[in-house]
């Protein structure tokens, strides 16, 4: 998911150092508006993991009517 992210960037004629800051600026700001318990997802999607959600979809799920 990173690499794509990254490609597109690229291919909008951003340098790699150019993409590498703009994603760690992007990651910081999300940061400052979550609670500090969710960072580690963030952390977690930028090392290329998929962050455990389970939780967090479920919920979202119960809410549209989702079993």
């Amino acid at each position: 998911m990173m690499n794509e992210l990254k490609a597109k960037l690229m291919g909008l004629g951003l340098s790699a150092e150019m993409t590498d800051k703009a994603i760690v600026t992007i990651a910081e700001f999300v940061k400052s508006k979550i609670p500090a318990s969710y960072h580690s997802m963030v952390d977690d999607v930028l090392a290329g993991k998929t962050p455990e959600m389970g939780g967090i979809l479920g919920t979202l799920g119960g809410l549209f009517g989702s079993k």
